[in-house]
């Protein structure tokens, strides 16, 4: 099935890039990489940011608090159209002691091989 002007394979294609990337704890780059400048984002049921600027500046802040990236593991993902979805697992130590574990989904909505629109599901 084709989407605005790339096809699944070619959304399979940046997924995994964007996977790999995420494995080596490359988050500002991926982010750079593929997130739209009008990107809107949503954490679980928080209000939605909007704007690469502002999901990117975020990430920085939490990123600043991280002392040791321990691995993101994802356990499957698919294409639908022109939506990607990964399940996985993060984790990483902040402020040297606190250990924090997040299990997620993810859903992004691609348009022209960036992310316009992305939704974390946590647990």
């Amino acid at each position: 099935m084709s989407t605005t002007n790339q096809t699944e394979d070619q959304l399979q294609s940046h997924l995994t890039d964007l996977l790999a990337m995420l494995g080596q704890g490359q988050f500002l780059e991926a982010q750079t990489k593929y997130l739209s400048d009008d990107v809107v984002l949503q954490e679980g049921n928080d209000a939605p940011k909007q704007g690469k600027a502002l999901v990117m500046d975020a990430e920085s802040k939490l990123l600043d608090t991280v002392t040791e990236f321990r691995g993101y593991t994802v356990t499957s993902s698919a294409v639908a159209g022109d939506k990607t979805f990964y399940e996985g697992v993060m984790e990483f130590v902040t402020d040297g002691t606190n250990v924090v574990r997040v299990e997620q989904v993810v859903v992004d909505t691609w348009k022209d091989g960036q992310i316009v629109h992305e939704r974390f599901y946590h647990a």
